[in-house]
């Protein structure tokens, strides 16, 4: 188990294997940590351990990261404990990996850092397409949880911060038309992934593809293969 702090946060992290770093960004919404992957239908803890250097960490208060909450937080803070990772590490490139709320913390690296990225992999990105409401849930339901909750107004400007946005939420379409590096998104198809988000995201970025069907059973050999070949091609 390692940990590292940033400003009040203290993020824990954890790095596996050996070759090309990969920067992977867990599924889970507000509870996004990196065990949650081995539950997901494509795990890149399994897939890439023997051929990559694999950099995993659970956000802000999820799994074993804790940080004290403020009504100022926004997914900028989240973007900082990412990066202050990164240089931690002394990565100076890598690739990114994100599932469900990756989507967003992949854009905003690419809007904050995008130098030190050599490709994307967005697997079934979350998006605001009518379905707000059920974010709003989603962050409750975590609120619910917290050991030591804050006050109920401070929550519920964190909560408008994260939530309260359209398409990808860290970026906006003109700005997701100037992600110029390669692009793999493994498209959503569900109420908190719509297909909308994916679909935009790679109508929009010059280098984006698209996978419409990758996580049931028959398929996923393709998929492993599919981002499998994507990072060695771009490492």
């Amino acid at each position: 188990m390692a940990f590292f702090q940033n400003g009040n946060a203290k993020i824990f992290y954890e790095v596996e294997g050996e070759g090309t770093p990969v920067f992977l960004l867990a599924p889970g919404g507000m509870r996004s940590a990196n065990a949650l992957w081995g539950n997901m239908p494509w795990n890149p803890r399994d897939s890439l351990l023997d051929d990559y250097e694999l950099i995993g960490m659970d956000q802000r208060n999820a799994g074993g990261s804790k940080a004290p909450i403020c009504s100022t937080d926004s997914w900028s803070d989240y973007t900082s404990d990412q990066v202050a990772l990164l240089d931690h590490l002394g990565i100076g490139k890598c690739h990114l990996v994100g599932m469900c709320i990756g989507g967003p913390f992949i854009a905003g690296l690419l809007k904050t850092a995008p130098e030190r990225f050599l490709s994307a992999v967005m697997l079934q990105p979350v998006g605001i397409d009518g379905n707000q409401e059920a974010f709003f849930d989603m962050f409750d339901a975590w609120a619910d949880d917290l050991p030591s909750s804050p006050d109920r107004q401070t929550l519920e400007k964190f909560r408008r911060n994260m939530w309260d946005g359209e398409f990808l939420l860290t970026a906006t379409q003109k700005e997701v038309g100037l992600f110029n590096l390669p692009i793999l998104v493994l498209m959503g198809d569900d109420l908190y992934h719509p297909q909308t988000t994916s679909r935009q995201i790679c109508d929009l970025a010059p280098n984006a593809t698209l996978v419409e069907e990758w996580k049931n059973p028959d398929v996923l050999q393709r998929t492993d293969s599919t981002i499998r070949s994507f990072l060695a091609e771009h490492s």
